[in-house]
């Protein structure tokens, strides 16, 4: 038997939980750097250590196996704590040195923050970041187990203490107020004007997935029916913004998005901006769990983070 603490290197888990996210091992091999007759190799020695398959294949798709399952989960505990353990390690040392992990909601409009990042990169090199983009769910479940220092992330203004617990596990630092925006190819809307949720009844939409927040404030204000005969009719989704931009363009498709992409990107965008009457206000935020800002590196970059919204 080969030695496990040898064979289970937090670099195997690593990738390990990188083919997880993209059951693909080519797309994994790109992402990490690696070949992908490395990455392969890496998977089997590990499930030589353990001595059963992590994967299956069915067709040419990857699935994980009961052992895979357990392993994901002792690796995302364990992944947790040594970078919990490197972080507490790094609290001593200087404000402009060390790692800080970001991830960002899959659906936030993040240019401001990749601006600032370039900024930042330039006056303190020392300090390496690393963006990740996640869904909600996935974004906070890394956030409660300390894989991420800070997250970009919809905040709604009327946050209550049991939404995200932000009085309880985290701050949070508002990047930009921001509401949802609707594109339309009606060509009797009224730009920036805002309308009735009865008045989109009749339209068809490309939007985001259904759990994503966006969609979720849609369906809210449609009763929370999709493809009902008054609900949010929607024959197609996209998780990128671009693809969803995209194919509303070139179809007669409505759809939506954050009114910050739409600033950020109108110039390129030939659908009518409208808003919806009474719709939710939310915020982009920044979040973080209580005592992160205790540590020099987050303290500085939050600071400086704020230096650069201010301008």
């Amino acid at each position: 038997m080969p030695k496990t603490d040898t064979i289970l290197s937090t670099k195997s888990l690593h990738y390990f939980l990188q083919l997880i996210d993209t059951m693909n091992y080519t797309q994994a091999a790109q992402i990490l750097g690696i070949t992908q007759p490395a990455l392969t190799q890496q998977i089997k020695k590990l499930e030589h250590a353990i001595g059963t398959p992590l994967f299956g294949q069915m067709g040419k798709k990857l699935y994980l196996t009961e052992a895979g399952k357990q392993l994901q989960t002792g690796a995302v505990k364990l992944l947790g704590t040594i970078n919990a353990v490197v972080s507490d390690i790094q609290e001593f040392t200087q404000a402009d040195k060390g790692n800080i992990s970001i991830g960002v909601l899959d659906s936030v409009n993040s240019e401001s923050l990749r601006h600032f990042l370039l900024e930042f990169n330039a006056n303190f090199p020392e300090i390496t970041i690393s963006v990740n983009y996640f869904n909600r769910k996935d974004l906070l479940y890394s956030l409660d187990n300390n894989l991420i220092d800070l997250a970009l992330i919809y905040v709604p203004n009327n946050t209550k203490k049991s939404q995200l617990n932000l009085h309880n596990q985290y701050e949070y630092m508002k990047v930009c107020e921001d509401r949802l925006t609707v594109l339309t190819h009606d060509k009797n809307a009224e730009s920036g004007k805002a309308y009735p949720v009865e008045e989109f009844n009749n339209r068809k939409w490309v939007a985001y997935p259904d759990s994503f927040y966006l969609t979720q404030i849609m369906k809210e204000k449609f009763g929370n029916k999709i493809n009902a005969k008054n609900g949010l009719k929607v024959p197609l989704s996209f998780s990128s913004t671009k693809q969803l931009l995209e194919t509303a363009e070139e179809t007669d498709y409505d759809t939506f998005i954050s009114d910050s992409y739409y600033q950020l990107h109108k110039k390129m965008i030939n659908l009518t901006p409208v808003y919806i009457e009474n719709d939710r206000k939310f915020s982009t935020s920044v979040i973080y769990r209580k005592g992160k800002k205790d540590v020099p590196r987050i303290s500085n970059f939050l600071t400086e983070f704020q230096k650069f919204l201010n301008k």
